[in-house]
Formats: C-alpha cells, structure tokens, sequence
C-alpha cells in the first residue's frame, strides 16, 4: 500500500503565543456540555515542550 501522509495539525501555544504545527499529534475525545465527548487533537509544542490542544468540530468524529 502507498504511504499515508497525516496533514500538519496546527493548534496554539499559549505558552509562546503563537500557532505552530503540533508534532506527535493525537486523536482524543475531552469531555464536552451535557456529558457527551468532543474530538480533539492532542500534542506537544515543537519550540517549547509545552502541551497543545486543538478542539476539533463534531463532525470530524
């Protein structure tokens, strides 16, 4: 089979005050209102170190 590329997830630091691509991207549902999950993306800023978070719409579930 060919070679899947992922596409670039680009979430904020809050810690550098700037959007960067996440690197180690993960899929993760947090809780959301109403005790339902919502997808997001998880990683790590590649800079800093310091975890990033990116909420993700209800449709990319």
């Amino acid at each position: 089979m060919a070679d899947e590329k992922k596409e670039p997830v680009i979430g904020y630091c809050v810690k550098c005050k700037d959007k960067r691509e996440m690197k180690d991207p993960q899929k993760v549902e947090m809780p959301a209102k109403g005790g339902g999950t919502r997808p997001a993306m998880k990683g790590t800023c590649p800079v800093c170190g310091t975890g990033m978070f990116k909420i993700m719409p209800k449709s990319a579930a």
